[in-house]
């Protein structure tokens, strides 16, 4: 009883960062397979990367993200070194049909500060009771020959954009290029100054971005563009980013992650947005892993700071009339692990409440009959739009139209601006809520995060900067 008593308090006490690690950056590859019922995960390498550009005030994440937790464990003592929640390709693609019916196997990695002494890796994942569980365990000695120490190879050309300090003090966002020739260089550099710029312009980044770095990685293709299956456009760039994901037309993946993985290695980077040279409207965002994002379209200022949020902070989307791969991506009776949605299963302990006006009833009314009307109307016409292959002239078009009527529906609700639990979010029309009738994580309409979205960004940059 005493050793485990002693074994409890040491696990909490503070890391002294130097004690436990080198200083340089470690990173675990692996395979997780399997389908809707099962999963699997398999070693493949460990691999020694640059300096460690995290955090080592706070090694250890108290944030309760994700879908999955990785945690660094000193088997001597129980204690948690590092960990750090996330979600995954894997995470999503087993919620989608095609994992009821057949098995896949999807590259990831976890990067960590390589240890001095020999340790314990696990991978975590949450359950519907809200709490991790252990799926996989392995002891690595980092000082063994199976750790590949060869050269870090520098297959594309970095560029700062900004540089606010000492990496270890900041986020440092990394921004790759895909789909960019070697001629496209420039073109490249003012597509990332012109996006991050937005990015910066706003809240709650713009009061932040003293706290931010940010690089510039151009890796050269073969040809401008990437892949896009239902055109029959193939493109072998670096990164194998696609349209079509889990057969989405717009959603935009690679599962070329060591090919990444590699790459980015020549830079610290805590955050990776890639951004692909294409004219249609497309991207993507998983949390803690990266985000993608159509350099191009009329909409990409918008696409390129929504889809951050999901990488960078682990926001949901709050929208639903969309439409989604996911069959049970939020299970009923289930609370998200999102912080700005919510099943709103105890109104009395609501998650965002710090920020809850108090004259605002819970589930909080507005007319979700009217707005849903137009936009059902709107995806119809999309999907019609797509069919027919219509240009993206067209399509932004469309997307002009729909902003210009669910603006001003919007900000006339009578708890506009108000945060509240305002039903409809996370992919469904009902048992699911979001903070505010409007937010970047809802339309294209709003310039700035909700209050409870710029609080989540906030407590994730500040994990890495205080």
């Amino acid at each position: 009883m005493l050793l485990a008593t002693l074994l409890s308090l040491s696990a909490t006490l503070p890391i002294d960062f130097d004690d436990h690690f080198t200083g340089k950056t470690l990173r675990f590859d692996y395979h997780h397979s399997g389908n809707a019922t099962e999963e699997h995960i398999a070693l493949d390498r460990y691999r020694l990367e640059g300096p460690w550009a995290g955090s080592r005030i706070r090694p250890v994440d108290d944030t309760n993200l994700g879908k999955y937790l990785f945690t660094v464990i000193d088997p001597s003592t129980n204690r948690t070194l590092y960990s750090r929640g996330f979600a995954s390709i894997y995470g999503e693609w087993e919620t989608t049909g095609e994992a009821r019916e057949v098995w896949r196997t999807f590259h990831e990695s976890q990067r960590f500060p390589e240890p001095r002494h020999p340790v314990q890796l696990t991978l975590r994942k949450r359950g519907h009771d809200g709490l991790f569980h252990e799926i996989y365990a392995t002891r690595l000695d980092p000082t063994s020959r199976f750790v590949d120490r060869s050269q870090v190879r520098s297959p594309g050309e970095l560029h700062t954009v900004l540089e606010s300090g000492d990496p270890a003090l900041k986020v440092d966002l990394l921004v790759v290029g895909e789909g960019y020739t070697r001629d496209q260089r420039s073109k490249f550099q003012a597509d990332v100054a012109r996006l991050t710029g937005v990015l910066f312009q706003t809240e709650p980044f713009a009061r932040r971005k003293d706290d931010f770095n940010v690089r510039g990685l151009h890796l050269p293709s073969e040809q401008a563009g990437i892949s896009n299956p239902r055109q029959g456009t193939w493109r072998a760039s670096p990164l194998g980013l696609s349209f079509n994901a889990f057969d989405s037309d717009r959603y935009v993946l690679t599962y070329a992650n060591q090919d990444l993985r590699e790459a980015c290695a020549q830079a610290p980077y805590d955050a990776l947005i890639l951004l692909f040279n294409d004219r249609k409207y497309g991207g993507g965002g998983i949390f803690n892993l990266w985000s993608t994002c159509a350099a191009d379209s009329e909409p990409a200022p918008y696409l390129f700071v929504h889809e951050f949020g999901h990488s960078f902070a682990g926001l949901a989307d709050e929208y639903y009339t969309s439409q989604v791969s996911y069959d049970d991506f939020n299970p009923d009776g289930v609370e998200p692990w999102e912080p700005n949605v919510t099943a709103l299963l105890d109104p009395a302990h609501l998650k965002w409440a710090q920020d809850l006006d108090a004259e605002t009833p819970l589930p909080t009314p507005w007319n979700q009959a009217a707005y849903d009307e137009a936009s059902y109307e709107y995806q119809e016409r999309r999907a019609e739009y797509r069919a027919r292959g219509a240009s993206e002239e067209a399509m932004e078009e469309l997307f002009r139209e729909v902003k210009e009527t669910t603006q001003p529906m919007l900000e006339a609700e009578p708890y506009f601006g108000r945060v509240g639990a305002f039903e409809g979010a996370g992919y469904r029309a009902k048992g699911l809520f979001r903070p505010e009738v409007d937010c970047i994580m809802f339309t294209r309409n709003p310039t700035s995060f909700c209050r409870v979205c710029s609080r989540g960004i906030e407590r994730v940059i500040d994990r890495y900067t205080r």
